[in-house]
């Protein structure tokens, strides 16, 4: 799956799930460039922002969407990458925030 097919993918998907994509189209599309060459990496979608252990069991909890963007977009408007936002921060109701504490637990990104 090529970039335009994977945002197209998300773009439709996303709103079905409360999200929307980051009004921002540089950050979205270096965002998805990394998810796609983790794929290609890896075999599976995991975030380009936070480290990989090559171990899709291990890293489960970050293949995009990863289980800490939903909380992470109720809470602070976005996911801890950016990618995913609220609507009223697609809209513009609300500025994208700069910086989104981690919630994924510290042995998981220690480990490296």
């Amino acid at each position: 799956m090529d970039r335009e097919q994977y945002l197209a993918a998300i773009t439709t998907a996303a709103p079905r799930k409360g999200r929307y994509l980051n009004p921002d189209k540089d950050i979205v599309n270096a965002l998805v460039d990394g998810i796609l060459t983790n794929k290609e990496r890896y075999g599976y979608h995991s975030c380009p922002c936070r480290m990989a252990a090559n171990d899709k069991e291990w890293d489960k909890d970050i293949i995009c969407p990863c289980v800490y963007c939903d909380p992470d977009v109720a809470e602070y408007g976005a996911c801890y990458c950016g990618l995913y936002v609220s609507e009223a921060c697609a809209t513009g109701l609300k500025t994208v925030p700069e910086h989104i504490p981690e919630r994924r637990q510290t042995e998981k990104w220690q480990r490296y």
